[in-house]
């Protein structure tokens, strides 16, 4: 059994090789916390129900947060109700002929003031905003988007 080293034996290494390694670690741990080039969060949240009986609505707070240069502002947040994000795909969609845009979360007639509904349309409408906002040729091509996303006083009757 000379010769053969045991799995358990110390290995020595030398300080510059254990430099050089934790240097690379902290690199790494850089990069992986570090700001990403370009980056575009979105959030759809803070749902708040508005009037009363046949007046009833739901609006949804949007908080925006990029780095992307589309965009005018680097954090934005607006209140928008399902009619507006209706009338926002409909420009979309008149807009961006060479683009797909993705469904909304369907229409309610039912309950749709529960917490279920209401939670259920959030989550619809982030993932359809994450999608859109994510998309490059409308990032670069769309009037709508930026002005949707950052525009506290956006109205669709500017856009029709």
């Amino acid at each position: 059994m000379s010769g053969a080293v045991s799995p358990f034996a110390r290995v020595t290494t030398s300080y510059d090789e254990r430099a050089r390694e934790q240097t690379v670690g902290i690199k790494a741990i850089e990069d992986m916390y570090s700001v990403p080039e370009s980056f575009l969060e979105i959030e759809v949240r803070n749902p708040q129900t508005h009037g009363f009986g046949r007046k009833m609505y739901t609006d949804y707070e949007i908080l925006c947060k990029t780095n992307i240069p589309a965009f005018k502002l680097r954090h934005s947040i607006v209140r928008r109700r399902y009619s507006d994000f209706e009338a926002f795909r409909d420009i979309l969609e008149r807009e961006s002929t060479r683009v797909n845009i993705p469904a909304l979360p369907g229409k309610v007639f039912t309950n749709r003031f529960s917490d279920e509904v209401i939670e259920s349309r959030r989550e619809g409408l982030e993932r359809f905003l994450t999608v859109v906002a994510g998309h490059p040729l409308l990032q670069t091509g769309s009037k709508v988007l930026c002005a949707f996303l950052q525009d506290p006083s956006w109205d669709k009757v500017q856009w029709m």
